[in-house]
């Protein structure tokens, strides 16, 4: 099954998110500084690969610091045959 039917299958299974007017202008103003990273990459682009984008976009990310993964508090458990 393709990715998109796949992730189409599961927003069917929930009932559409109600964002306000506010919430909505809220995440576009932060998601802006982003897309115009993104767009100033893409410029002059005809065509991209889904890899390609997701390069592209994995380097915005890292390079401008726009996630910090969270810090594990706990020890991680390892389960099945290897957990010695």
């Amino acid at each position: 099954m393709p990715s998109s039917s796949l992730s189409r299958s599961r927003a069917s299974d929930q009932p559409p998110l109600a964002l306000t007017d506010l919430q909505v202008t809220t995440i576009m103003q932060l998601a802006r500084p982003f897309l115009e990273m993104l767009a100033a990459k893409l410029n002059g682009r005809r065509e991209i690969g889904d890899g390609e984008l997701h390069r592209i976009v994995r380097t915005i990310i890292r390079d401008h610091h726009l996630f910090d993964a969270p810090l594990e508090t706990e020890p991680h458990h390892r389960a099945g045959k290897y957990a010695r």
